[in-house]
């Protein structure tokens, strides 16, 4: 950008040195009338040019450095997002954990030997007022628990893949069953495959 800078000066430079000489002739020859030049507008076009292209380059520089992320964030409301967003995260301090009984059930070994998972669970509520919902609804969660954890087998819950499925299907599971309450997460407190 700084060489097509001034390369474009240069031609400027180049094209003054012409017009200075044809500007001598014309005096001579015109009653001092100020015509249109042919060079006078080509000028114009390179200046209008090389502020285009600076300005151009100026904002694309702001724009990939981030200096210009505050302007558009303003501009499209995202702050706004943002802070809503911040709101949410301020739920998570006020949340209350609800703990479940106990759960042991045979799991599907495929007719081996058989295997037993201990399992011992916390609900995350928004606020104590869902206490009282999830308590009223706690035999259906406990029965979707139960038809879930039957079928699973031992490799089911090996690694941190099969824990991170067995949260997510748990509280799929469990906000059906206390919808419009939403439950925000399952939390192991204890888990025992023998």
């Amino acid at each position: 950008m700084y060489l097509v800078g001034i390369w474009v000066l240069e031609m400027a430079d180049e094209e003054e040195l012409e017009e200075e000489g044809e500007e001598d002739e014309d005096l001579e020859g015109e009653d001092g009338e100020d015509d249109d030049k042919p060079g006078s507008s080509k000028k114009v076009l390179i200046i209008v040019g090389v502020v285009l292209l600076l300005a151009v380059g100026g904002f694309a520089a702001a724009y990939f450095t981030g200096l210009i992320d505050p302007v558009i964030a303003w501009i499209t409301g995202a702050e706004e997002k943002e802070q809503e967003e911040g709101q949410e995260g301020v739920r998570s301090v006020d949340a209350v954990f609800f703990p479940l009984e106990e759960v042991i059930v045979n799991l599907n070994t495929g007719g081996r030997k058989s295997s037993f998972l201990k399992i011992r669970i916390s609900l995350e509520l928004e606020n104590s007022g869902d206490i009282k919902r999830v308590e009223t609804v706690m035999p259906r969660i406990m029965d979707n628990f139960q038809a879930y954890l039957r079928e699973l087998r031992i490799e089911d819950l090996k690694g941190a893949a099969g824990m991170y499925r067995l949260r997510e299907e748990l509280l799929s599971r469990v906000n059906t069953a206390v919808a419009p309450v939403k439950v925000h997460d399952v939390l192991f407190k204890e888990m025992l495959v023998q």
